[in-house]
This record gives C-alpha cells, structure tokens and sequence, in this order.
C-alpha cells in the first residue's frame, strides 16, 4: 500500500519534484532508497484523508535531480497546504522523540507504546507529546495597529505581541498579561480569531483581535528591540503568510 514518507535529515524535510516543476512528499510502498536508513523508530502519524503517513529521521540523503532537501518553513512555499500541516506534525513527534529518550522519573530508558505515547521499561510511567500554548494578538488604535520587533526575530519584520500562557491563567489574562508586560498599555473588546499549529517545535498559537484601551507605549527591552503605531497605508515588512500574525494582519487590513 502506498504512504506518504515524511523524511528528515539534519532539520530539513525530503521533497519530490514533480515533472511539471512542483513539490510534493514522496508517495510509495516502501521509502525512497535515496534516504538512508531510519536514526531511530519509524513513526505512524495520522492518515491523510485514507492514505498511510510514516515519519522518521535519516542522517544522509542523497538529492539529485528528483529529490530536494527544504526546510520546514521554505516547504511552505512549494508544498500544497496540506502536505505543510502534515509535515508540521511530523516535525513535531520527531522533536518529541527525540527528547524523550529516558524518563523524567527515574531515569529509565523509554519506548515507544502507542504511535502517540511512550512508556518507562522501568517504572512504567507513560507520557505523550507535549504541547506549549501562546497567544498572539492584534491591537488596533483606528487606522493604526501596534506592531513589533521582537529581539528573536530573524529577519527585519514587525509582527504582533505575543507570549505563552503561563500556569494557573486562561487565554484572555494571558493576553493582557503579555500586552502589559511587553509594551504597557491596557486593551479591551477582546476577540477569538483562530488557532493554528506552531511546529517550531511544539506549539500552539491562538490569535486574537483587541482595541487599544489606554497607555504609553514602555518596550520590555529583553524581549523587544523596537515597536509602535503603524498605520495601513505605511506598513513596514510584515510575516510571511505561513503564519497567524500575518493572517490576523491581513484580517484587519480588510475592514
């Protein structure tokens, strides 16, 4: 039976070029014989739609002109959506594998019990993958929106005030919680817009409209290099479609 084979070498996913110049992620009974041999278990993800899903980390692959090597955020641009979302998944327990080699417990070694939990071979404790939860949220003052640089970043675009929830917090002190932190003002009429898979490594985004309610901007400097109003018409770069900042930018740009 066919599966799609989601192949990694060196933080870089395999794709296959198709005759008419496009991407996509090799489709075949057995995996390429271009990738070398599986680092560490093959992983059953989740079909897509009925067909098989397999993942696994390879340390060599040999590339010509049928196979590329990408990383994940550039597949993006070349994968259909679909294919994207699945090799974020895949990334995803490939970094969970990874980093769950021996038990937070008692130090045992862990295997592998179901295709989404591991167990101890010693004490016999079972974890699964581990999501970390962050908000993101667009505040507007009018025409104008905040936008900010945050020091991670790694290109020179403004984006929008995020942060990861925090224990014992819902979504909505979360954010006026990061909002404050990071630039001082108060918001209200907050609104749910989305959610969307973050897999760089393991999160979960969840996305947020609110109107500016009072303050002076105060960067937290240990976070953010730079930030302030913009207004529509004087946008400066903004992020990549790839990514729920940009989607809530564009929501707003369309009112």
């Amino acid at each position: 039976m066919e599966k799609y084979w989601f192949i990694f070498c060196k933080s870089e996913i395999l794709l296959e070029k198709t005759p008419d110049g496009k991407y996509t992620i090799p489709l075949q009974e057995d995996a390429p014989l271009d990738a070398a041999a599986p680092l560490g278990d093959i992983h059953n993800i989740t079909p897509l739609d009925t067909t098989p899903v397999k993942t696994y980390n390879t340390q060599t692959v040999t590339t010509d002109g049928h196979y590329e090597l990408c990383g994940l955020r550039a597949s993006y641009n070349k994968l259909p959506y679909e294919l994207y979302m699945k090799a974020g998944k895949c990334a995803e327990i490939l970094y969970w594998d990874a980093n769950t080699q021996y038990c937070g417990k008692c130090g045992g070694k862990m295997k592998l019990h179901t295709d989404i939990s591991k167990v101890c071979t010693n004490c016999g404790r079972e974890i699964w993958p581990q999501l970390s939860t962050a908000i993101i949220v667009l505040i507007h003052r009018g025409d104008d929106v905040l936008l900010v640089h945050a020091n991670n970043f790694k290109g020179h675009y403004y984006g929008l005030v995020a942060g990861f929830v925090e224990t014992g917090e819902n979504l909505e002190q979360a954010v006026a919680r990061e909002v404050m932190e990071e630039t001082g003002l108060t918001i209200k009429n907050l609104r749910y817009f989305g959610s969307q898979p973050w897999p760089y490594p393991c999160g979960l985004m969840v996305g947020f409209h609110a109107d500016y309610d009072g303050g002076e901007i105060h960067l937290q400097r240990s976070e953010l290099g730079d930030g302030g109003w913009f207004n529509k018409g004087a946008l400066p770069e903004i992020p990549e479609k790839l990514s729920i900042a940009r989607k809530l930018i564009d929501d707003w740009l369309s009112w």
